[in-house]
């Protein structure tokens, strides 16, 4: 039995050697391989510190002429900025296209609402065709809803105009700051105290007379009698033609 127990010892003690050889191999193999793991990393091409370019040139080679995009660029981010740059830019510049045509439309708004209308427009003046208006007589036109009076006057109306002295009158004008010419009278058919419309070739100066409350214009549409403060207005008119006047 003594023989026995001996070669299962040595059976044994082989057993375990033979594991710790085994052991031994595989960490040579790892060894060798970090080992040329090092020398492969160790051989790269690293390049030199004159390649790379310095900040300020490159700046320089890479800027606009006018400085104009590095004033409205973002600085420079790390390579991990989590700041969504490009969809900034995008949001902005979207933002910018409708804040923009909003306000052109405001403006296109606010202009159209300052313009007139066609009905205003059409109502700014007045042809009037004084062919047909003879010697002596008077015709009355609605001038933006208020009546006019177009006389077309005599020599004698005219002269009987022009002789009044300025003392005699409430409210002084000459003859001759009320027409553009002497024998045309273009007055607004509007009686100067409480808004009524006169007669035209009536009252004390065959003028204009005011049924109301008394009031007499002469020839001129100038106030001679009566309540009324000031003579008969003289509307902005101009003669397109010896035939047609346009009052506006």
């Amino acid at each position: 039995w003594r023989s026995e127990v001996a070669m299962l010892s040595r059976v044994f003690r082989a057993g375990i050697w033979r594991q710790r050889c085994l052991s031994f191999n595989k960490s040579s193999a790892v060894l060798k391989t970090n080992y040329a793991a090092t020398r492969s990393f160790a051989n790269l091409m690293v390049p030199s510190q004159s390649a790379v370019v310095p900040e300020k040139e490159a700046q320089e080679q890479f800027s606009s002429h006018d400085g104009y995009f590095e004033k409205y660029q973002l600085p420079p981010t790390d390579p991990l900025d989590k700041s969504q740059r490009n969809f900034v830019y995008f949001v902005a510049g979207t933002a910018r296209v409708f804040y923009a045509s909003a306000a052109r439309l405001a403006v296109i708004k606010i202009i159209s609402s300052l313009s007139a209308s066609a009905d205003v427009l059409a109502l700014s003046n007045t042809e009037v065709d004084i062919s047909k208006i003879e010697v002596g007589t008077s015709v009355t036109v609605k001038f933006r809803g208020k009546p006019v009076f177009v006389k077309h006057r005599t020599q004698e109306e005219i002269d009987l105009a022009n002789s009044v002295s300025m003392g005699e009158l409430r409210h002084p004008e000459e003859d001759s700051a009320r027409i553009v010419k002497p024998e045309w009278l273009v007055v607004l058919g509007v009686c100067t105290h409480l808004g009524c419309v006169p007669m035209p070739n009536a009252g004390a100066y065959n003028g204009y007379f005011c049924p109301c409350h008394g009031s007499h214009y002469d020839t001129s549409g100038r106030i001679r009698k009566g309540p009324a403060p000031l003579n008969l207005e003289v509307p902005k008119y101009t003669f397109a033609t010896d035939t047609k006047l346009i009052i506006g």
